[in-house]
């Protein structure tokens, strides 16, 4: 990763890496981001755990050479697919011996959590690709999940929405099923003709089987236009947002406290009415006195705060990387 000047200012460096994408940046003490890289999904759960380390290292030494070699000071990562503590105990394994090793690692919702909140009783939902939840308590309690999908009880994201949006179309085509507008819309997602079609490319991998999560705009675009089946399917999803939310605040004992639920990821950040409408009903029925906090800003501005803190940053510094990163999102490279 180059020399490192023992006399040059430190900087303080965050990675946030989801299930589409891995956003880096530098930031000076003072929270001037200095520096900025994006790679594609660091996901361990979608491309290895020995992958994931080479990509999150990769970012990092372009940050280091972008900013002429200044030492680390601190380093947090923020990654999807960090759910047990195997997986964290396994990522720290990729990276032993390399400059970084001493990172704080952990989930991306962590990340998602700060961008949404500085509360320290809160409650993190992200349904991008996949969905997942994590609360946190003012003594240092923590609930997380393991989000590794129907096994481990899990249904949402885009994903799942795209799957089952194709097994609905597969079952209307043949009339297991009632008839729904995905029929027609799911093949137009991959320029195909059938829904056969479409479930024949994905037997012969012609289509990626993630690739299904590609489904889901079209399903919450049916629901808008009336389609039982897709109607069906966004409030399912909205349901297991708010049992999430519910069930973390109950664990932690914060359902009698005002409480901030912070929302985020791809399919949540659409902003769908129907869903948005589902998920403020279901908390203002079951949790009351939680708020929503919807993030709109990437995550990574989360991983930044969260490594300026560590690093010891002032007010002033934290104020300052929230105003800079927010100004800079959209400017981030595409990897």
């Amino acid at each position: 990763m180059g020399a490192v000047s023992g006399s040059a200012p430190g900087i303080v460096i965050a990675v946030d890496g989801g299930g589409s994408k891995t956003d880096a940046v530098a930031l000076d003490l003072d929270g001037t981001v200095l520096a900025s890289a994006r790679g594609t999904t660091s996901s361990p759960h979608i491309i290895g755990m020995g992958a994931a380390a080479d990509l999150v290292d990769e970012l990092i030494a372009s940050l280091v050479q972008q900013t002429g070699d200044r030492p680390i000071v601190q380093t947090n990562i923020y990654l999807s697919g960090l759910d047990l503590p195997a997986e964290l105990a396994a990522f720290g394994e990729h990276i032993a011996g390399l400059p970084w090793a001493g990172a704080v690692v952990d989930n991306d919702l962590f990340a998602l959590l700060r961008a949404g909140t500085s509360e320290p009783d809160a409650v993190a939902v992200v349904c991008g690709t996949g969905i997942n939840c994590v609360g946190v308590r003012s003594d240092g309690a923590v609930v997380r999940y393991p989000s590794l999908g129907m096994s481990s009880g899990d249904w949402g994201g885009g994903w799942h929405l795209g799957e089952q949006a194709l097994w609905h179309a597969a079952r209307a085509v043949d009339g297991r099923g009632p008839s729904t507008a995905l029929v027609q819309a799911i093949p137009a997602v991959y320029g195909l003709e059938s829904v056969q079609d479409v479930i024949e490319a994905l037997h012969f991998e012609r289509i990626p089987n993630s690739d299904l999560a590609l489904i889901s705009p079209a399903v919450f675009d049916a629901a808008r236009a009336g389609d039982g089946v897709a109607i069906g399917l966004v409030d399912r999803q909205a349901e297991e947002i708010v049992v999430f939310a519910v069930t973390t605040l109950r664990r932690l004992g914060l359902l009698d406290r005002p409480t901030p639920v912070v929302l985020g990821g791809g399919v949540i950040g659409a902003r769908d009415a129907r869903l948005m409408q589902a998920i403020e009903e279901g908390l203002a029925d079951r949790a009351p006195l939680a708020h929503i906090e919807l993030v709109t800003a990437a995550p990574i501005l989360g991983a930044g705060l969260l490594a300026l803190e560590a690093a010891g940053a002032d007010a002033d510094a934290l104020e300052r990387a929230r105003g800079e990163l927010g100004a800079r999102q959209a400017a981030l490279p595409v990897g």
